[in-house]
C-alpha cells in the first residue's frame, strides 16, 4: 500500500533536491535516480525548461512523496516503483529527480520534477483530477507489484517481466540491420495463426506497431477506391521506408491475396472439424446480450413463482441473445481468443512504445539545451579572459557541456543535430501511441462483452441440465401420490 502527496516549489529548487538526495537518507546516494537532468545540475536543467515557457505561475518544480507500509516493499523494489510511476506520470517530458529515503521506520519516495515539460515548454497542471490520477497509478504500480492498495478491489494479473524498450542508440543502431524482414514474416505469419478473418489479421500486425497502407483487396469487376494498392505494404516504426508485401520482397506467402487465403484456409480447416450450431432467421429485437442472468436461487424467488416465471423468461432471453450473436459456442470462444491476443499484443506494442517515447524526449531535451548554449561554449572558447566569462556565463556553459555528455552517451552526432528531425520522430512515435491505446482499449472492451456473452450461455446450459433431473424427479413423486 502506498501514500501519496503533492505539493508546488516555488522558492529554491537545488535546496529541496539537496534534501532529498541526503546520502545519510538514500544508502549513501545508492538509491537515486533522474531522467532529463543529474541531481548535482538540476536546478540549472530546470531553470532552462523553464526560461521556455510563456506561462507565467510561480511554480517551478512540484515535490511528489509516495510512502509504503513499514516491512511491506525492499529498499531496492521501492525505488522502482518510485521510477515507474514517474515515467507514467510524466511520459518522459518532464526532467526528474527520484530517490528512497530509508531513515525513517517506512521507506517512501521523494519525486521533483519541472514544472515546464522538454517538448512543448507547457506548465504541469496541478488539480484535484491530476492528484487523482496520480494516486491511481501508485495503486497500480502496487498491483503489479503485488503489494497492497489504499482502495480494495480485484487484483489484476502480475506484469513483472514485461520486456523494456529499446533505447534510442539501439532504434537508431537496428535501422542499418536487414533482420527486421525476417521479423516482419515472423509477425505475419503469428497475426495469420491468431486472427479469424483477413481484418482482425491487419489490426494484430497494427497492434504490433506497423504502419500499413494498400490493405484494402480489390474484387474481381470492382473498385477498392481511392486508397486502393496493388501491394499491400508495412513500416514498422524503426524503419523509414516501407516494404511491399510482392513475392519479390517477402515472397509469395506474402501479398494481401496469399494472406487472406491462408486465414480462410485456416477457418475453412477448422470448419470441417466442427458442425455449427444451425443459424436463426430472425434476429433478437433486443440486445439483451448485454445483461447478466438474473440469480433465481434467492428465497424471493422460490416464494413468488410469477417472480421465477419472469426471471427464468428473462434469463432465457439474455441467453437467446448471447448464442444468436456467436453462432456457437465454439466461435464465441474464438472471438475472445481473438479479441484477447489483439488486447495483450496492442498492450505489448503501447508499453515498447512508451519506453521509446521517454528515450526520445531526453534526446530531444539535450539536443534543445545544446544547440541553445552552444554559442556560449563558442564564445568562451574565444574569449581572451576565460576565468571572468566563466564567472558571467557557468549555468549556460554547465548547461551545454552536460548536453554534450549526454548526447554522445546516447550515441548522437552533435556535429550533424537535426531537432527538427527528432521532434517529428517524436511526433511520429505520440500518434502510434495514440492509436494504440484505442485499439488496446477496443480489443479489451469487445473481449469483456464476448466473455460475459459466453458465462450467460454456459451458466443458463448449466443450471438447466441441474434443475432438468430435479423436474423429472418431482413429477414422479406427484404421480406416486
Amino acid at each position: 500500500m502506498a501514500y501519496t502527496k503533492i505539493h508546488a516549489i516555488t522558492a529554491t529548487v537545488s535546496k529541496a533536491v539537496d534534501y532529498i538526495c541526503n546520502p545519510a537518507k538514500t544508502d549513501e546516494g545508492i538509491l537515486i535516480s533522474s531522467y532529463g537532468c543529474s541531481p548535482e545540475t538540476a536546478a540549472y536543467d530546470f531553470k532552462f525548461a523553464l526560461s521556455k515557457t510563456s506561462q507565467s505561475d510561480k511554480n517551478k518544480a512540484y515535490h511528489l512523496i509516495q510512502s509504503f507500509l513499514p516491512g511491506e516493499v525492499s529498499y531496492k523494489e521501492a525505488h522502482q516503483i518510485g521510477v515507474e510511476l514517474a515515467d507514467k506520470l510524466l511520459e518522459g517530458r518532464y526532467s526528474y529527480v527520484v530517490t528512497t529515503h530509508i531513515d525513517r521506520g517506512h521507506v517512501h519516495n521523494h519525486i521533483i520534477f519541472c514544472a515546464a515539460d522538454n517538448i512543448n515548454h507547457e506548465k504541469y497542471h496541478d488539480c484535484k483530477k491530476t492528484y487523482y490520477n496520480i494516486r491511481n497509478m501508485s495503486d497500480d504500480l502496487c498491483r503489479k507489484h503485488e503489494l497492497s492498495v489504499i482502495i480494495p478491489g480485484e487484483k489484476p494479473l502480475s506484469e513483472k517481466g514485461a520486456a523494456r524498450g529499446k533505447t534510442y542508440k539501439e532504434w537508431q543502431a537496428g535501422k542499418n540491420g536487414s533482420s527486421w524482414k525476417e521479423q516482419l514474416k515472423a509477425d505475419i505469419d503469428e497475426a495469420i495463426k491468431n486472427a479469424a478473418t483477413y481484418e482482425d489479421c491487419i489490426d494484430l500486425l497494427r497492434a504490433k506497431g506497423y504502419e500499413i497502407k494498400g490493405e484494402t483487396i480489390v474484387t474481381e469487376g470492382g473498385s477498392g477506391g481511392e486508397n486502393s494498392h496493388k501491394f499491400i505494404s508495412f513500416r514498422p516504426l524503426d524503419r523509414e521506408r516501407f516494404v511491399r508485401g510482392s513475392a519479390k520482397s517477402l515472397g509469395a506467402e506474402y501479398t494481401k491475396e496469399r494472406i487472406k487465403e491462408r486465414i480462410e484456409e485456416k477457418t475453412l480447416a477448422k470448419d470441417k472439424k466442427r458442425v455449427p450450431f444451425p443459424t436463426r432467421k430472425k434476429p433478437v429485437v433486443k440486445d439483451y446480450s448485454k445483461k447478466n442472468l438474473i440469480d433465481t436461487t434467492g428465497d424471493k424467488f422460490m416464494q413468488s413463482p410469477g417472480l421465477k416465471h419472469w426471471a427464468d423468461i428473462q434469463n432465457l432471453k439474455i441467453a437467446a441473445a448471447s448464442y444468436s450473436q456467436a453462432g456457437s459456442i465454439a466461435e464465441l470462444e474464438q472471438q475472445i481468443a481473438a479479441k484477447s491476443t489483439l488486447a495483450k499484443t496492442a498492450r505489448e506494442s503501447l508499453v515498447e512504445t512508451e519506453h521509446r517515447l521517454k528515450d526520445f524526449g531526453q534526446v530531444l531535451k539535450y539536443a534543445e539545451q545544446y544547440k541553445t548554449n552552444r554559442i556560449y561554449h563558442i564564445r568562451y572558447q574565444k574569449s581572451k579572459d576565460k576565468d571572468r566569462y566563466l564567472r558571467q556565463h557557468e549555468t549556460e556553459l554547465i548547461l551545454h557541456d552536460g548536453a554534450e555528455n549526454m548526447l554522445k552517451r546516447l550515441g548522437i552526432d552533435t556535429k550533424n543535430l537535426d531537432i527538427e528531425k527528432l521532434r517529428s520522430d517524436y511526433n511520429a512515435l505520440c500518434s502510434k501511441k495514440q492509436a494504440l491505446q484505442k485499439t488496446y482499449k477496443s480489443a479489451e472492451k469487445e473481449a469483456a462483452d464476448l466473455n460475459r456473452k459466453l458465462d450467460n450461455l454456459n451458466q443458463y446450459l448449466d443450471h438447466n441440465l441441474e434443475q432438468q433431473p430435479a423436474d423429472k424427479k418431482i413429477g414422479k413423486n406427484t404421480q406416486s401420490l
